[in-house]
């Protein structure tokens, strides 16, 4: 007969299972159970536990507020125990796994570049899944290990890391110029003669504001632009293309600003600021597979 320390240790394994994978059935092929015997393990673990730990429905399984907040206590003990179990049978912490990052679109083109290779020759038994989302979402309930995200952290109980800052500058393609004009100053892009190309923020749904910073002055200036877009790939292209004005961020814009393949307009007003977070559970043993993930995404970033 088992003890209940080990039927603890299993269930909370089983938990993780589901968690890991979002579905019981794919747990029990992950555990080498039967989706019931699933199931009955965490059925017995809420029991244990007094608490509910998932919402089912037919369709899929989603944690609830007391299953989150078991999950962020409990599964950075389980992580390093099992780091702990890895180390003491192969004489070394070995980074292994699947590590799954949610991942700014705009930090894949900007930063990551070939530096990505030389990060996996050094771990030869660590896989990467990055997942491109235009919101961080929920990080424990989605899944994944670490988020990269541009934009100031909303309150939550994730752990933010703040990476680095990057201006946001106001381009235009010299093309876009010889057709319109260059803008002498902000305020010129509230007038119809200027196309202005729109993002929208993620957040809100709705298009960034068009902000001017200069030390302590702040400019708001009221865009009517006509074209809206929501990947910043698509912003970029478009602002070659001489489509219209864009607000981006200086580290992707810089080099082509260099190649004078795109103009920056107001170079006196250099103060807006943009910055990069890192987001993951627990300061409280970080897996190994994180750990030098965030290692390596901090050494990047202080060369950008």
């Amino acid at each position: 007969m088992r003890s209940s320390s080990e039927n603890l240790s299993s269930g909370i394994s089983i938990f993780a299972a589901v968690i890991d994978t979002g579905t019981f059935v794919a747990a029990s092929e992950l555990m080498g159970m039967s989706p019931p015997g699933v199931s009955r393990a965490i059925a017995r673990l809420e029991k244990r536990l007094r608490i509910r730990l998932f919402n089912r429905t037919t369709r899929a399984v989603s944690l609830t507020e007391e299953g989150r907040r078991f999950y962020e206590q409990v599964m950075p003990h389980l992580r390093g125990m099992e780091e702990a179990a890895a180390a003491a049978a192969g004489g070394a912490a070995t980074v292994r796994g699947k590590l799954r990052i949610n991942l700014d679109p705009v930090f894949s083109r900007i930063i990551l570049g070939p530096k990505l290779d030389e990060f996996m020759d050094a771990h030869p038994e660590l896989e990467l899944e990055f997942i491109a989302r235009d919101q961080l979402g929920d990080l424990i309930v989605d899944g994944f290990d670490l988020a990269l995200r541009f934009g100031e952290p909303r309150s939550s109980s994730l752990i933010a890391r703040k990476l680095l800052d990057t201006a946001v500058v106001t381009v235009a393609a010299p093309s876009y110029l010889a057709r319109r004009g260059r803008p002498a100053e902000p305020q010129e892009l509230s007038r119809e003669v200027h196309r202005c190309l729109e993002f929208r923020n993620p957040e809100s749904g709705k298009p960034f504001p068009w902000e001017f910073h200069r030390k302590r002055k702040k400019l708001l200036v009221e865009t009517h632009g006509r074209l809206t877009l929501n990947d910043p790939s698509a912003l970029l292209n478009a602002c070659l293309a001489g489509s219209g004005i864009a607000q981006m961020l200086l580290l992707g814009a810089e080099p082509l600003i260099r190649e004078g393949r795109l103009i920056d307009l107001f170079p006196d007003w250099p103060d807006e600021r943009f910055p990069l977070y890192a987001y993951h559970p627990s300061r409280h043993h970080m897996p190994a597979k994180t750990r030098v993930f965030l290692d390596f995404i901090v050494a990047l970033t202080s060369m950008s």
